[in-house]
């Protein structure tokens, strides 16, 4: 069974709050759990000590028997110090164009450069 560390949505229609769960990596995103470790409440402001709560005993725990955490909770846990803080990607990977569209712009870079150095 692969665990996961991982939101679990609640809260009402466009005022969200999130549990930070131990699941079941098959399990829905708001569906079974297998504990419930922490919470984020986004609605607060970034310097507020209620906005993520972390259970950092049980986490440490299930971080030894082998769960992983998803991206967002990753960042939380690496601010809290529990693992080492994951890189931040700087673009993201969908925004780039697919291979035969980036083989298309060198080639007409590499043309435009010739038309310029020819000219």
């Amino acid at each position: 069974m692969s665990l996961k560390i991982r939101l679990a949505r609640g809260g009402a229609k466009k005022r969200p709050y999130y549990s930070i769960v131990i699941a079941d990596s098959r399990s829905p995103r708001d569906g079974r759990f297998i504990e419930r470790v922490g919470t984020y409440n986004p609605m607060l402001d970034r310097g507020h000590a209620e906005r993520i709560r972390l259970n950092e005993e049980r986490i440490r725990h299930w971080l030894g028997v082998g769960a992983l955490p998803t991206d967002r909770v990753a960042r939380f846990l690496g601010e809290a110090g529990l693992i080492e803080k994951p890189p931040i990607r700087e673009t993201p990977v969908k925004s780039q164009p697919k291979a035969k569209a980036q083989e298309r712009a060198k080639a007409a870079a590499e043309a435009a450069a010739a038309a310029a150095g020819s000219g």
